[in-house]
């Protein structure tokens, strides 16, 4: 493997391992207090309502037309560059009063009466009841994924192992969560899945830490738990930045160039990198071992203490 650090004696990770759990317990009460009191900001694939894309032969200005859907008393709705300058996307949501087909054409004929070269490339209708199934189906997917990772790791690892992972990988769900209601970004499908993304990214990390935890149990038999686990993380550390890093890159790639559709996008993903790094790190392990991971309950005829097989 190739290293860009070593380190000749391990990093005491677990001698912090109170402090940063209590960060990370306090770093989650905030992200479900905003989640509780602000909320998602949901995009119309949520909550049902009208997207247009337009087509300028020369890069209009976003301002005066959001004040132009302002005028027309589109609260709510938005305007943003799609792919190019040239390329807009209007989102709007929903009126009780209007149906769809309406609300888009009084839309175009405001743009279009203040710019005539402007061409309607697309029009998609979104029901209310078609955005209530895809946040039904989108907690369902979270939580079958969820199950099927805790159920992966009680059966390569051991249940202690299942459980501190899930409860790592859900902290950085609800996390990046908090972030969105906090700053009320745009929550829409390709963010949900950003969101999936993070929970088998990083659970792959818990993955690699744990195996080398395993095979330190294996093999060591003079070490406490935590030395242990000090051992595994700082083993993998080389490891953990090439990765991380080169994943990071890409996305921020997207982030700063894949335009505004992805823009949210990359902002999830780079949310759940970090902090799966330090979940992976500073709250799954600690919450093993105060499970009580063991030689004994981890490791089949592992040495007791005494020497005697277990």
């Amino acid at each position: 493997m190739i290293e860009i650090f070593h380190f000749k004696s391990d990093i005491p990770f677990m001698r912090y391992a109170r402090t940063t759990t209590v960060v990370s317990a306090l770093t989650f009460a905030l992200a479900v207090f905003f989640l509780a009191t602000r909320g998602l900001n949901f995009g119309i694939e949520f909550t049902g309502g009208t997207e247009m894309e337009l087509h300028y032969q020369a890069p209009p200005d976003l301002t005066q037309l959001q004040e132009t859907l302002h005028d027309l008393n589109m609260g709510g709705a938005t305007a943003q560059a799609f792919g190019t300058a040239r390329d807009i996307m209007l989102k709007l949501p929903p009126r009780n009063t209007m149906a769809g087909a309406q609300q888009s054409n009084l839309v175009f004929n405001a743009v279009h009466a203040k710019d005539p070269t402007v061409e309607l490339r697309r029009v998609d209708y979104i029901g209310a009841q078609v955005g209530s199934e895809l946040v039904k189906d989108g907690l369902i997917a979270l939580t079958l994924v969820s199950l099927g990772i805790m159920l992966y790791l009680a059966a390569r690892f051991e249940w202690r192992f299942a459980v501190a992972a899930i409860v790592a990988n859900l902290h950085d769900v609800v996390i990046i969560l908090g972030f969105f209601a906090f700053f009320q970004w745009d929550f829409s499908i390709t963010v949900l899945a950003g969101v999936l993304a993070v929970l088998g990214y990083s659970v792959n990390e818990s993955v690699v830490v744990f195996d080398r935890v395993r095979e330190n149990l294996r093999r060591v038999s003079k070490r406490s738990i935590a030395d242990t686990i000090d051992n595994a993380i700082t083993a993998t550390m080389s490891r953990t930045v090439i990765t991380h890093a080169c994943t990071q890159m890409m996305v921020t790639s997207i982030l700063f160039f894949g335009g505004e559709v992805l823009h949210n996008f990359a902002l999830a993903l780079t949310i759940g990198i970090c902090f799966g790094i330090y979940s992976s790190v500073l709250v799954a392990s600690p919450i093993a071992m105060w499970l009580g991971i063991s030689r004994e309950k981890f490791v089949k005829n592992a040495p007791t203490k005494e020497g005697r097989a277990a």
